[in-house]
């Protein structure tokens, strides 16, 4: 008998957290490497959310709490939700988790039973189908293509639903295209998943602060109310308030999920620590600002970034609409020749060869489902993005 479950043969282990973790072990051993593989802005928590957390521990708020999270977190996100969202929730309606991360796998532990179908539209974040298989439950991908700004289509929608799909997967801001929804595309889509009652809506919206070129940013709930009832409508502080290591994530949908979805956390971590949710009062709560401040750095660093990868040979990059990623295309580099004469036969071959070549760790397209591509994170220094921009360029002319 093995004495390893028989459910861990069926996932790997995240290939983004990979690609960082090899990054800093040769940072650590002297070698010159630029990190591109984290989702991890490089800017601070606010200080006034830094400060929060002090206050809260100097207070002694250090003890347990709901498994759903703290009653004042609770209703900073009803207020976020209809400030910002125009949705209508009661804080009963609202779970909050240790990340986005645990939030969406507790809601498919929750609701999962052998054989059920998630949609996830490729290119996808890496965890949705491993933490569908971990549930037992099948994810039907949908490759979208490039023409198409690797967004789903309401015809491509419609053809992947089946009796047996339980839930879609709406990830805008994408990680890692960058592509977001505008509220046409998720009208369309809304239309269709009105004629299958048996489908629920999982939209990830972490990204949501991060638009540019005046994208309005629109969740589904919001766009077509009558799905509200069966939509998880998914956020958290990691990336807009750069707070990813205080690891809080929310969701808000109906009362018997969301009960569904706490039963499962009781059971696992508990809860978030009270000291990130105390942060986090603040930070919903607090002056909000800063955060276009931010999106136009970053927004500065995406058009700096597409424009130097579309000047590299083989390399194209469309411009997205947000988050801080891009997906350039490397098939025009399929079947060169490295200097020391590799062939590059897939994108894992290609940023093999950015990372010994170059020191540049980016992560390859065929790990989030959609080759021949690579995702780039520009959530670092624009002196950062700017060497690895010529370093990507030189390997890209090197090759033969």
């Amino acid at each position: 008998m093995a004495f390893i479950a028989d459910r861990l043969s069926r996932i790997k282990p995240s290939p983004t957290i990979a690609v960082t973790t090899k990054a800093a072990e040769l940072k650590a051993a002297g070698v010159d490497v630029i990190g591109l593989g984290a989702g991890e802005p490089d800017f601070d928590t606010p200080d006034n959310i830094k400060d929060a957390a002090k206050a809260a521990l100097d207070a002694g708020k250090t003890k347990y709490t709901p498994v759903a999270g703290t009653p004042e977190l609770r209703k900073a996100i009803v207020a976020k939700f209809k400030r910002e969202n125009d949705l209508e929730y009661t804080i009963d309606e609202i779970t909050v988790g240790c990340g986005g991360k645990q939030t969406l796998f507790n809601a498919l532990f929750a609701t999962l039973n052998p054989g059920d179908e998630v949609i996830i539209p490729a290119p996808y974040w890496v965890s949705y189908p491993d933490m569908t298989l971990m549930a037992e439950g099948v994810p039907v991908v949908v490759e979208c293509q490039e023409e198409n700004d690797f967004k789903i289509t309401a015809s491509e929608l419609e053809a992947a639903i089946t009796p047996k799909t339980k839930w879609v997967v709406l990830n805008s801001p994408s990680n890692p295209t960058g592509a977001a929804y505008s509220r046409a595309e998720l009208r369309a889509i809304a239309d269709v998943l009105l004629k299958h009652e048996n489908v629920w809506v999982m939209s990830d919206d972490m990204y949501e602060h991060l638009v540019y070129d005046g994208f309005e940013f629109t969740t589904i709930a919001q766009v077509e109310p009558k799905l509200k009832s069966r939509t998880l409508t998914c956020n958290g502080v990691s990336k807009s308030y750069a707070m990813t290591g205080w690891r809080l994530g929310y969701a808000a949908g109906p009362v018997e999920l969301i009960k569904a979805i706490n039963k499962v956390q009781s059971q696992s971590s508990t809860h978030t620590s009270s000291i990130s949710q105390a942060a986090s009062v603040e930070a919903l709560n607090g002056p909000q600002d800063f955060l276009k401040e931010r999106a136009e750095v970053f927004k500065e660093r995406r058009d700096l970034v597409v424009k130097a990868m579309n000047e590299c040979e083989g390399l194209t990059c469309k411009k997205p609409e947000g988050a801080f990623y891009v997906y350039p295309s490397c098939a025009g580099t399929i079947g060169k020749k490295t200097p020391d004469g590799k062939v590059i036969e897939t994108d894992t071959d290609f940023v093999t060869y950015l990372l010994e070549a170059e020191g540049v760790a980016a992560v390859q397209g065929s790990a989030f489902g959609l080759a021949p591509y690579f995702r780039i994170s520009y959530a670092t220094s624009t002196e950062a993005l700017t060497e690895a921009c010529a370093r990507i360029k030189r390997a890209c002319a090197a090759l033969k």
